[in-house]
Formats: C-alpha cells, sequence, structure tokens
C-alpha cells in the first residue's frame, strides 16, 4: 500500500520572489521560514507554523500562529530547520516557495535542501515564478503536455551525469553532461510526452514557463 501523501509548503524569503499562481495550498500544511511571513502575508496566507531566527523579518510575528524561535548561531539554515520540523511531524511531499533569488549562497543552499529531500526518498520540488526545479537520480521524468516549454539539465552534487532525452529540441542518448561544460543548457521540448532519463549522478532539472 502506497504511504498517505502529507504535503508540505515551505515559504523562503528570497528577495524578489514571487509565488505562482498555479501552487496549490489545499491539504498542505504550511510554514514560514523566517522572512517568508512577510511573503506569506503580502499573498494574504495565513501559516500553520513559523521558523527561524527571525533576523530577516521586516512585520511583526502574529498572534495565534505556533512559532519555533531559532538561535541566531546554528548550523542549519532557516529552510533547512523548517524540512527537518516538517518531516519530525510525518510530512513526505514538499514544495519550497520563495527559495532562488537573492543571495547566492542561499539560493545554493535550498538547492542543497531538495537534494536532502531527495535523497531521503522525499518527493520534491522549488517552484518559483515562471521556474520549477526538481532533482532527479537514477530514473526517469516524463513531461507531459509542455510543448515548448524550455528545460535545463546539470550535474549536482557530483561533476557528471549521464543522461537521455526523449521528445527533445536538442536529443541526448547515454550521454554524459559534466559541470565545466554545460550543454544541457535551453532544451526544448517538441512532444507532449517528453521524457529525461537519468542513468547515473544526479541532475539538477530546471523546467521554466
Amino acid at each position: 500500500m502506497e504511504p498517505e501523501i502529507k504535503k508540505c509548503i515551505i515559504i523562503g524569503s528570497s528577495p524578489g520572489s514571487r509565488i505562482p499562481a498555479d501552487v496549490d495550498f489545499n491539504d498542505s500544511y504550511v510554514i514560514c521560514a523566517d522572512g517568508g511571513l512577510d511573503i506569506a502575508k503580502q499573498n494574504n496566507i495565513v501559516p500553520d507554523l513559523l521558523i527561524g531566527d527571525f533576523d530577516s523579518l521586516q512585520s511583526d510575528l502574529p498572534q495565534g500562529v505556533e512559532t519555533i524561535r531559532l538561535q541566531t548561531e546554528k548550523d542549519d539554515t532557516d529552510m533547512m530547520a523548517a524540512i527537518r520540523e516538517a518531516l519530525r511531524r510525518g510530512y513526505n511531499s514538499f514544495t519550497l516557495l520563495c527559495s532562488l533569488g537573492g543571495r547566492m549562497d542561499h539560493s545554493y543552499a535550498n538547492l542543497c535542501a531538495l537534494q536532502f529531500l531527495v535523497s531521503q526518498g522525499y518527493r520534491a520540488e522549488i517552484a518559483d515564478d515562471g521556474c520549477r526545479v526538481f532533482l532527479l537520480s537514477d530514473g526517469r521524468m516524463t513531461l507531459s503536455d509542455l510543448k515548448g516549454r524550455t528545460v535545463s539539465v546539470f550535474p549536482f552534487g557530483s561533476a557528471f551525469c549521464t543522461v537521455s532525452y526523449v521528445g527533445m529540441k536538442y536529443p541526448l542518448r547515454d550521454a554524459c553532461i559534466s559541470s565545466v561544460n554545460p550543454i544541457g543548457i535551453s532544451n526544448v521540448i517538441l512532444t507532449n510526452r517528453a521524457q529525461i532519463i537519468v542513468h547515473s549522478g544526479n541532475a539538477l532539472i530546471f523546467l521554466l514557463s
């Protein structure tokens, strides 16, 4: 029997980020990581949990919302702390919002958080306005009804990954993509059922609007 899918949406605080209009908040547990509360307020979203050291929060903490205050000096980012708390509460499907842009090191840390979730067997994606980011390890991703969309693929966590494309403008078959030769940039989906197959390594997949 398949385990029950328990969805969690975590809102980060990357400057200039916007919540995509097609993100479904129904039946999702919503966590704001630190300044993600400011973005939630701008979008009239009431979170279930607030977590962070709140050094980037511009507004006041609201009354009546569960809050976990972290020490400023800590190993985890606020996003990673939110992920660990959600896992502790039994959530197994994650959408990370407002986690790209702003400081590059924070964006990279959020990509690492995505890898952490996938490596532990959880469903996870990063969703930003105009972009979805997935990490695929030794498997295949089917892209249905996305003809004309742009896709970029890069190795992540190692210097190489081996991939094949089906239904793409620039096809690859058992091709090694290297971090020093980013040939996976800006491919285009040509069919209504395209596929990206990862034969070895980890592939970071950017699906652009």
